[in-house]
């Protein structure tokens, strides 16, 4: 792998940045992901390469590492934020049409629920990935769900709950949608959500973490 390519899949893998950040300790005053991407692309690396070969691979190992519980929710959130240091040089080349999303992907918290913090890691590790993620927010109805997919009626829809309370919520949004838009694939997640209740409503996949989303994305496109 390119050198600048690989120092930059170490600074997502450990959360480092840009060089003003002071995370890890071990980096103080190095080159961060911010820096390392728009240096990749001054030296005429595309940002398809870049996405391929730095930041999908990266995202996934810190995925995994997580679902093996060799880190946690803060050391994702850190690499989670090096990988949207490095997409803010990326995203003008997808705006333009220069370089390509792999698909859109619809997520939100459902009604009722305000927790985000599961949802922010699903959205970061897709969008990590390659995707366009549109990004609803916490207590999102079946009303904005809807509008959502006529807006991108080929998009997967991802589902998020914290709360027992508001599982029922999330029925109601997959019934919704399966009944205006029976080919959708609805992916569902959250600390009280089981692979049971997935199929017992309705939806298509259930992940209990958020790599297993990203598999599942990269094996739809597969088929």
């Amino acid at each position: 792998m390119n050198e600048i390519l690989s120092k930059l899949a170490h600074c997502i893998e450990v959360g480092k940045i840009d060089k003003t950040s002071p995370y890890p300790p071990a980096m103080r005053d190095q080159d961060g992901a911010s820096e390392l991407t728009k240096k990749a692309l001054e030296n005429g690396i595309i940002p398809n390469d870049i996405l391929e070969n730095a930041l999908i691979p990266a995202m996934a190992n810190v995925g995994n590492k997580f679902s093996r519980h060799e880190i946690y929710v803060p050391q994702m959130l850190m690499s989670a934020k090096a990988m949207n240091g490095a997409m803010i040089h990326i995203k003008p080349f997808f705006l333009s049409g220069e370089t390509k999303r792999k698909g859109t992907f619809i997520i939100g918290t459902v009604s009722g629920d305000l927790h985000d913090i599961g949802k922010n890691l699903v959205s970061m590790m897709i969008e990590g990935g390659g995707w366009e993620v549109i990004d609803l927010g916490v207590d999102v109805g079946e009303d904005k769900f809807m509008q959502a997919l006529e807006v991108h009626p080929d998009a997967f829809i991802g589902l998020s709950a914290l709360l027992t309370t508001t599982m029922e919520n999330m029925r109601k949004i997959v019934l919704t949608i399966k009944e205006k838009h029976p080919d959708s694939r609805i992916l569902i997640g959250g600390a009280p959500v089981t692979e049971d209740y997935c199929k017992k409503i309705g939806a298509d996949f259930y992940s209990p973490d958020p790599q297993g989303a990203v598999e599942y994305l990269k094996n739809c496109l597969s088929l």
